[in-house]
């Protein structure tokens, strides 16, 4: 009966202890690697967060991290930002910047080409919690619009999304885990500049 008790309350605190990504400290950002597209966006370790400067380049942070939806589900992270982008249309490949992403990542397969993305992003025209194909990547990289143009600028906003929800809506229910996290602001398209930070990106169960 014991026994049974503190095995009861060990697999209810594992379930729900939250899954830290990264706290941006120097140390930290030495396990993410970069990825450029067109130039690189420079990320620096600031007092605010995770600071992002992007002039006419992509290129995007990630971390290969495995995590099981069915136990955290939920994505939790913070960030602002201090200058913007002015985009009229978002589903198009010139319009196709952001002044800040978070991609979560994940294999259907074993070949390069059967990975899929979810990105939530802070658009300048979308309206919020609008859904598109990539016009990229076409129907392997799904982007969500969490903050639009009529949200405040140097201003912290925190987000909590259910990413196995979102994931099962977009991709289907046989997804259970993640492979990857990545964040990513660039302006390659559109040649302009925008300048964003990041806090302490986690999952929970919660």
């Amino acid at each position: 009966m014991i026994l049974g008790i503190i095995l009861l309350l060990y697999s209810s605190w594992t379930v729900a202890n939250p899954v830290i990504i990264t706290d941006f400290t120097q140390s930290d950002l030495s396990t993410w690697q970069q990825k450029s597209f067109v130039g690189y966006t420079e990320y620096k370790i600031t007092d605010l967060g995770l600071r992002a400067t992007s002039n006419a380049s992509a290129s995007s942070l990630y971390k290969e991290v495995h995590i099981d939806l069915e136990k955290t589900p939920y994505l939790n992270w913070s960030w602002r930002i201090d200058k913007k982008l002015n985009i009229a249309n978002e589903k198009i490949k010139s319009g196709d910047d952001f002044s800040a992403r978070v991609y979560v990542i994940f294999k259907t397969g074993w070949g390069f080409w059967q990975t899929k993305s979810l990105t939530y992003v802070w658009a300048s025209h979308a309206e919020k919690f609008q859904a598109w194909e990539s016009p990229y990547a076409g129907s392997s990289v799904i982007e969500i619009a969490l903050r639009s143009e009529n949200d405040k600028l140097v201003h912290w906003y925190t987000e909590k999304r259910n990413v196995l929800t979102d994931i099962r809506k977009h991709f289907g229910n046989n997804i259970r885990t993640i492979d990857a996290v990545a964040i990513m602001t660039d302006t390659d398209n559109t040649k302009g500049s925008a300048l964003s930070y990041y806090k302490k990106p986690y999952f929970s169960a919660h």
